[in-house]
Parts: structure tokens; C-alpha cells; sequence
């Protein structure tokens, strides 16, 4: 049977946590950087458990996203990875449960995520819409495109109702800005 604990990450135990950077070197064969886990960590986070096994995990982090001259208070889905022999099981399933009801009442205007091509199914099953419009961060030299994420997005509108075919523009952090 698999648990679910979602706990933000100063609520975590040093052992979840290396657990959690653990899952995500493996999930991610060895791409998963530094600087992804400075993504991953500072936000809420599910952790699915097979006894004393994590098998599962994603987090949700505070971003701002800029659309139709608002600033709005997204919540970012970051570091979702299951275990290569429990995938197509269901865990990635109750994680995204976990971390879209704290979504849901957690004060966002908007959640957010960037989907990997074999994630897509799995988010869009959820409700969950691609953006469909330019996307662009705001860069320490101002506003820039970045086409290469065009169609990777995915967004849960909450009180926001964006148009999905305007810019969406993200904050600026190193390493992938989505």
C-alpha cells in the first residue's frame, strides 16, 4: 500500500531528503543538476511511501508568472519522479492528487508545470492545459523569449482565467527557467 505525506521541506527529515535527491539522480538518470534541486526544495512536497521505501515524489514551489499585465501567484510543480519499477502503477497519480489539493488551497492564482513529452498524458488526464500562446522569462537584462518551452507548459487555472494563447512570462531563476 502506498502513503502519501506531503510536508514542506523544512518539515522533512534529513534522511527524507536525501531520500527525495536520491529518487530524482535516479528517476532522472543522472540529468537531474544541482540546480534542479534548488527548484525542487522551499515548497510543499508529496512523498509517496512503500513502507519505509520512497517511490514517489513532487513538489510545489512559489513562482510568479506574468500574463495580461498581472503578476500572478503560481504555484509551480517541480521534481515529480517515481521509481522506475513502481511507474505506470498509479503514484504519480496520488502525488499529483496530493500536490494539486494543496494547490487548490494554498492561495495560487494559477498552478503551473513543464511537461516532459512522456509526462503529457498524465497531466492532461488531470485537467490540466497547455499553454498554448509565446512563452518568456523575465531575464536579469529584461523580458526574453524562450521558443525552445513553446508547448511544454501546462497550467491549472485557479482564480486566474488566462488566455491560453497570450504570454506567459516566468520569473527568473538559474538553470532551466521552466
Amino acid at each position: 500500500m502506498t502513503d502519501i505525506r506531503t510536508a514542506h521541506t523544512s518539515g522533512l527529515t534529513e534522511a527524507e531528503i536525501a531520500a527525495v535527491r536520491a529518487l530524482m539522480d535516479e528517476a532522472f538518470e543522472g540529468d537531474f543538476s544541482d540546480e534542479d534541486w534548488d527548484h525542487t526544495v522551499g515548497g510543499m512536497h508529496a512523498l509517496a511511501w512503500e513502507g519505509s521505501e520512497l517511490i514517489g515524489h513532487g513538489s510545489l514551489v512559489q513562482r510568479r508568472m506574468l500574463h495580461g499585465g498581472q503578476a500572478l501567484r503560481t504555484g509551480y510543480v517541480e521534481g515529480v519522479a517515481v521509481r522506475a519499477d513502481r511507474r505506470r502503477q498509479g503514484v504519480a497519480s496520488a502525488v499529483m492528487e496530493a500536490l494539486e489539493e494543496v494547490l487548490r488551497r494554498g492561495g495560487y492564482e494559477l498552478g503551473a508545470l513543464g511537461a516532459a513529452d512522456d509526462a503529457v498524458p498524465l497531466y492532461a488526464g488531470r485537467g490540466w492545459q497547455q499553454w498554448r500562446g509565446p512563452l518568456s522569462v523575465l531575464s536579469p537584462t529584461g523580458p526574453r523569449r524562450t521558443p525552445g518551452e513553446d508547448g511544454c507548459v501546462y497550467v491549472m487555472p485557479l482564480t486566474a482565467k488566462p488566455d491560453l494563447d497570450g504570454e506567459l512570462t516566468c520569473d527568473w531563476r538559474p538553470g532551466d527557467v521552466w
